[in-house]
């Protein structure tokens, strides 16, 4: 008898062991559960700027068989830039002259004998580089007074445009957008809580999208950011997503 009431005691206490282990395990599954959800949220931030830099690049050129004639004409073309420049109220230290390039046809390596009526392509480049966009803006508009005293522009592409704004401001109003996308997109995980009846955890993982300065006209008629211009505009649109995890319960 007394050997079938250890066995009953030992049964009983192993039988308890195992529900009270069960119990347990089944606590820290559910609490796994509840851990392991989450919502991912986007928080948006944009903000329009006016560029704070305005780069101006000016590029003359002639054709001409007397080298020695070209350098000396290319040379007074410069001197009506400059000239230019100086009486429409840019400073002269933010008028950089660069380097004349010479292209002497006769000896390209490529192209045959034929050099065209011209031996010689004489090239003059000068840029202006300065914060005051507005002044940049309005005078490059009157390039056609060069052209009236014998000044022939070169032409610049879309790609490569003479006249670029820039903003280069950006670290000033990088906390205060990426604290606004953080609030949008925590504002969008407290929407959705409440139409799914859930309650909102903490921030399990927060990833900063990369910021895009795109120019503003642009950016009005085209929804996508992928090749964008940013520095034909002197107004500027700056975009930035955060991606954000939050715990549910």
């Amino acid at each position: 008898m007394k050997d079938k009431s250890k066995i009953i005691v030992i049964s009983i206490s192993i039988l308890l062991g195992l529900i009270i282990h069960g119990y347990f395990i089944g606590k820290s599954l559910e609490s796994f559960r509840k851990e392991d959800r989450f919502i991912s949220v986007k928080g948006f931030s944009e903000r329009e700027v006016k560029a704070n830099l305005a780069t101006w690049s000016i590029k003359t050129r002639i054709s001409t068989n007397d080298l020695i004639e070209g350098i000396t004409q290319i040379e007074e073309n410069k001197n009506k830039i400059v000239d230019f420049l100086l009486k429409n109220s840019i400073k002269k230290d933010e008028i950089i002259e660069q380097n004349a390039r010479v292209v002497d046809k006769a000896t390209r390596e490529f192209g045959g004998s034929d050099i065209g009526t011209y031996r010689y392509i004489i090239e003059k480049n000068i840029q202006v580089r300065t914060p005051n966009v507005d002044t940049i803006q309005y005078v490059s508009r009157q390039t056609d007074k060069l052209l009236k005293i014998g000044v022939l522009i070169a032409d610049n592409n879309d790609y490569n445009p003479a006249v670029k704004y820039i903003f280069t401001n950006l670290n000033e109003i990088k906390p205060q957008m990426l604290s606004e996308a953080t609030q949008n997109a925590k504002k969008a995980a407290i929407e959705f809580t409440k139409e799914s009846n859930v309650k909102l955890g903490k921030i399990k993982k927060a990833n900063q999208g990369l910021f895009s300065i795109i120019d503003r006209d642009y950016s009005i008629s085209n929804p996508s950011d992928y090749y964008a211009p940013n520095v034909n505009d002197i107004y500027k649109t700056i975009k930035v997503v955060v991606n954000i995890e939050y715990s549910i319960q």
